[in-house]
């Protein structure tokens, strides 16, 4: 070209191939540029307790102890947790579905402090428990709450809890898988959307915190998965997504109960291979195979 004269060369963007993933993003770290576990438990232990539930048994009103962990929402004293940490639905006997609350709760903040806690309610559905303590028996500090509509596998995230009665203990891994559904511990019907882990989970988790970079609840430590040889942690635990516990806790609080709508159909998956074998239009979806009453 010329001396003192320019071009404009425009380069279009290729067009995008079929099934190239949208960027993935998740929660800045509460600090520096990595996730950073030591700043999560400084910032949110304090928030995380541990429930020791008693059970009646006859006329023994504390005949029966249990054990789990929970987490401070609110400055109100509210305390979320599994439902069952502090009812018997799943325990002995006990018809899954049929549940009766501990006689007594008491709640142990990270100072080693015990305090009385009320049961509030639990949804048996989605294994989540509603606690209340009187704020002005021991000062709180609520945990905020995040999205787990938006996790992604491979994504960090930490535990704190009481495994073991060791309390206010941290482990941590990455999001394994969402949307699992599992069998639920305190019902017939599926555990549906449950956020499935690798961070070392164990009996005395139950009712903790799952928490994403940022610090922030996802969800709520319910189940793990062992070969059944007793061994206890084996890579596989599942939470409850804090999307839906929010769900239960706001119903809860409300009106004391969670309402559920019913359809009286059991389906199966329909597949890419299904739809072009029956000629159906759509490839993805849920076939009807059984209507009960």
């Amino acid at each position: 070209l010329p001396a003192g004269k320019t071009s404009t060369v425009v380069v279009p963007q290729p067009p995008s191939r079929s099934g190239d993933a949208a960027p993935v993003v998740v929660a800045k770290p509460l600090a520096g540029n990595g996730f950073q576990p030591a700043q999560i438990f400084s910032s949110r232990a304090a928030g995380v307790v541990t429930i020791v539930s008693y059970f009646s048994s006859g006329n023994v009103p504390d005949a029966s102890a249990g054990q789990g962990s929970g987490f401070v929402v609110n400055a109100q004293g509210i305390i979320l947790t599994n439902a069952h940490v502090i009812t018997n639905a799943g325990q002995g006997q006990v018809q899954l579905g049929k549940a009766a609350p501990a006689h007594t709760v008491y709640v142990e903040f990270e100072d080693g402090d015990r305090v009385p806690a009320t049961v509030v309610g639990y949804d048996l559905y989605d294994d989540v428990g509603v606690l209340r303590v009187d704020p002005k028996l021991h000062s709180l500090d609520p945990i905020p709450l995040g999205d787990s509509s938006r996790l992604v596998v491979g994504q960090p995230v930490a535990a704190i809890g009481s495994p073991f009665g060791n309390t206010d203990s941290l482990s941590v891994g990455v999001i394994s898988a969402v949307r699992r559904s599992i069998p639920s511990l305190t019902s017939r019907y599926q555990l549906v959307d449950a956020i499935q882990t690798d961070a070392p989970i164990n009996h005395g988790n139950s009712g903790g915190p799952l928490f994403d970079a940022e610090g922030r609840a996802i969800g709520i430590n319910a189940q793990i998965r062992s070969s059944g040889s007793g061994s206890g942690f084996e890579g596989v635990g599942f939470a409850v997504p804090i999307d839906s516990a929010h769900r239960s806790m706001e119903q809860i609080l409300a009106t004391g109960v969670v309402r559920y709508a019913y359809v009286g159909i059991t389906t199966e998956d329909l597949t890419p291979s299904i739809a072009k074998k029956f000629g159906y239009a759509a490839q993805r979806g849920a076939l009807i195979d059984l209507v009960t009453s």
